[in-house]
């Protein structure tokens, strides 16, 4: 939002500066953004032409000899037509910045001339567009003083940055408001006289859509003589960036930002018949201002007359019905548009104008008859005519909303006390009415803010003229005891996995939701539940149930341009179901060609083998622990997925039931459906199943049992039938004495005729950690026979001799 320093003073009585002004404007929630004090304009002095004699070697070039008020004529160079001796205009000295060419001047010669500055038109001040000659000033311009002076163009330009919650402040007026209100200066009466109209106006108006317009009031003037606008409305429009068109337009583009209210003029003699407010037709086209023709659909409102749409409601007029130089009756519209659908309609549409900025965030509504009674009386001062009465149609006057306002709340909200009879008076001077005296009260809102809906509200109000800089900082309280932690525990899970697995030299991957159907069928899915109504592509028909197909079409996809070694690692949501609660949290990885963890691809000492199912292992389990999990209480069992090789793969689980993850190679069939190829390997561990830690002692120190004795290992070879698994074996030996045994581990597998048929040897190291005392060898017999009696309970084996 724009305006002038002098334009905001028609509304404003006050001795303050323009830097108070700005300081004020700040504190109360206007937020200056920038000031233009029209610096550019201050070297231009008024200067006069003393002789103009044609230039020796052009015929359209004139050497002017100029007075600029010092006694000391200067040469200057002009190819204006207008350059003859006598004329007063604005001229600018070497080193001047001229804007309108955006060039700085020097010394120079032009066709062997040397020119010492120019004479200037409005064009190269952006004054206007004319440029067919240089400035023409009266005979009694003073020559010498600045022409900015002289032209009244040292007017400030102040800028504002408001928020969407403060509709009056779209216009001068509610600015001033404002500032009166916070004591820098008095509010100079708003009142609008009406303008006594002869007869009714011949053209009526419909509305179809009241939901979309609640009111719309439509005056015609006849007789007008459209030209130019008055040189003041000009300067004041070119200062916030307008461009002046004709004396009709630049009243409505005035009026929008001197009272915040946007008006539209019709040529009556290109509007067919009555209007009416309608929804768009679907499909239907508007040929708009901006010369370019714009496609609607039924949530958009048009005023339209016989012939079709002729403008689109809130947002921008019509080309065929606009008002031009031939222009005699006009029909001055000032209506009431819905904001949502103003919104919606420019933002779809994608057209901004300040006539849309303003009906989206709420104009006032009673002021939609006296807008259209000033821009009456603007159009009768400058173009002439006689006006017809005023025709209101849907508008069924403003009812102020009540607000309950408890004075205390502005202590509770703000921290400060605000006297009842200060924040009374602010109201009302901001243009609220408080009804009653006592400590809770009625205030009626004004109808020019429609942003006020509540206490909270009004105590913003309070606090902005009250001033915020009131409020003192306050120190943010110290805390008796250290905080709970922020994330949850899923969270952490996940940050810890991540880490994990990127330092095991995995590359992180964010891969599809979307997966195709077979994909989807191959990895436990394709139910019903997890196909999209919508999908973006056809191979994105099925929420995925694993990770494991993205990472693996990335493998390949990274294969297919030359990096065949990959490690590739993802922490992120399945999907078993529709509902959250079948949602899974799950971390996944897989490794490809040579990429294991100690290095990859050629060595000195030999190639490196192909990643397997233990690389696939070591990954689950690294993410396993680093999410929390007892690693040392976990179960590596058979029966994995089918789309793991059955020979090659495992599941990780806690306990019979609890199943924590899962690795292997994948099944060629499996690699075959995905057009997969190449040594792979791959893990999944559920992150959101791991059992949550049992809460510690928070006062109690951890204590770190170091053992005074050495230990001590021992081997055992068993004779087993060749079904056992080894890790049955060394879960039957650990379980001999929990207290001594801290490791059991498979050294050697051997099969051969003389163990017998179908019979296999493990042989087992066990690790044993005396606590108490030394072991005696007694002890150590004695814990040996329990080993051996486990493991031939348990799995039916006995000691090779």
């Amino acid at each position: 939002m724009k305006f002038t320093l002098s334009w905001l003073k028609d509304h404003l009585e006050t001795d303050a500066s323009l830097d108070e002004i700005v300081e004020r404007l700040t504190s109360i929630g206007l937020e200056v953004e920038a000031v233009d004090d029209k610096a550019a304009l201050k070297p231009f002095v008024i200067a006069k032409v003393l002789t103009a004699e044609k230039h020796p070697d052009a015929d359209k070039l004139r050497v002017l000899s100029v007075d600029i008020g010092d006694g000391k004529p200067v040469q200057v160079v002009c190819g204006a037509p207008n350059a003859r001796a006598g004329l007063i205009g604005a001229f600018a000295a070497p080193g001047t910045y001229v804007p309108g060419i955006d060039v700085t001047l020097s010394v120079g010669k032009i066709r062997g001339v040397e020119s010492h500055g120019m004479m200037c038109s409005e064009r190269e001040l952006e004054l206007s567009d004319e440029h067919n000659g240089i400035i023409d000033l009266p005979a009694d311009a003073p020559v010498g003083t600045p022409f900015a002076t002289y032209a009244k163009l040292d007017d400030p330009v102040i800028e504002i940055n408001l928020t969407p919650n403060h509709p009056d402040a779209t216009g001068v007026y509610g600015i001033a408001r404002d500032l009166a209100a916070s004591g820098l200066g008095t509010l100079k009466t708003g009142a609008v006289e009406p303008v006594a109209g002869k007869g009714a106006c011949p053209v009526k108006v419909t509305i179809e859509a009241p939901e979309l317009c609640p009111g719309f009031a439509l005056r015609l003037v006849r007789g007008v003589k459209n030209g130019p606008s008055p040189k003041w409305l000009q300067q004041r429009l070119i200062a916030i960036g307008l461009r002046p068109i004709n004396a009709l337009v630049d009243v409505t583009n005035y009026l929008t930002f001197d009272r915040g209210r946007p008006l539209h003029v019709y040529d009556l003699k290109k509007v067919a018949g009555n209007l009416v407010v309608r929804r768009a037709l679907e499909g239907e086209k508007v040929l708009a201002l901006n010369e370019r023709e714009y496609t609607l659909t039924p949530e958009m409102c048009v005023i339209a007359d016989d012939n079709g749409a002729d403008s689109i409601a809130g947002v921008m007029g019509g080309e065929h019905t606009g008002s031009d130089e031939n222009t005699t009756d006009v029909l001055i519209e000032s209506a009431l548009w819905d904001p949502i659908t103003t919104a919606r309609t420019g933002r779809t549409l994608g057209i901004i104008t300040d006539a849309r900025y303003r009906f989206e965030r709420g104009v006032d509504p009673e002021f939609m008859v006296p807008g259209l009674e000033l821009a009456t009386r603007m159009v009768l001062d400058f173009c002439g005519g006689e006006p017809t009465e005023i025709d209101v149609t849907g508008y069924a006057g403003h009812t102020p909303k009540i607000v309950s306002f408890p004075v205390s709340e502005v202590k509770r909200l703000t921290g400060i006390e605000v006297p009842k009879d200060e924040a009374l008076d602010i109201l009302a001077r901001l243009g609220f009415k408080p009804l009653g005296n006592g400590d809770v009260i009625d205030v009626e809102v004004p109808s020019w803010r429609p942003d006020v809906d509540g206490k909270a509200d009004l105590v913003e109000e309070v606090m902005r003229i009250h001033g915020v800089d009131n409020i003192l900082p306050q120190p943010l309280g110290a805390h008796d005891a250290v905080n709970g932690k922020i994330l949850t525990t899923l969270q952490i899970r996940t940050r810890a996995a991540r880490r994990a697995l990127a330092v095991r030299g995995m590359m992180e991957a964010v891969t599809w939701s979307f997966i195709p159907a077979k994909h989807a069928e191959l990895f436990g899915g394709g139910q019903n539940e997890l196909k999209l109504a919508n999908p973006i592509a056809a191979d994105m028909s099925d929420m995925r149930p694993s990770l494991l197909p993205g990472l693996l079409a990335a493998a390949q996809r990274n294969a297919d341009r030359g990096l065949s070694d990959v490690a590739l690692f993802e922490v992120s949501g399945t999907y078993e179901g529709d509902t959250p609660e079948k949602q899974r949290r799950v971390a996944a990885g897989i490794r490809r060609g040579t990429a294991k963890l100690e290095g990859s691809g050629r060595s000195w000492s030999g190639n490196a083998g192909p990643v397997g199912v233990f690389d696939a292992k070591a990954d689950a389990l690294a993410a396993l622990e680093a999410c929390g999990a007892p690693v040392d209480k976990l179960q590596i069992e058979t029966g994995a997925p089918s789309w793991y090789h059955p020979g090659r793969s495992g599941v990780i689980k806690l306990g019979p039931k609890t199943v924590l993850g899962t690795f292997g190679e994948f099944h060629p069939k499996t690699l075959e459906v995905l057009d997969v190829s190449g040594p792979l390997c791959g893990f999944e561990v559920f992150v959101d199943a791991i059992p949550e830690p049992k809460a510690k002692p928070t006062r109690t120190k951890p204590k770190l049992e170091l053992s005074a004795f050495q230990a001590v290992k021992r081997d055992f070879a068993f004779v087993v039938d060749k079904a056992v698994e080894a890790g049955t074996l060394t879960r039957a030996a650990l379980s001999a004495d929990k207290k001594l045994i801290t490791g059991v581990s498979v050294f050697d597998i051997f099969e051969g005729a003389s163990l017998g048929e179908g019979k296999k040897s493990i042989a087992i190291e066990v690790s044993i950690q005396p606590v108490e005392k030394t072991l005696t060898d007694e002890d150590f017999e004695a814990l040996a026979g329990r080993i051996v009696d486990n493991v031939k309970k348990q799995t039916g084996g006995a000691l090779r001799g």
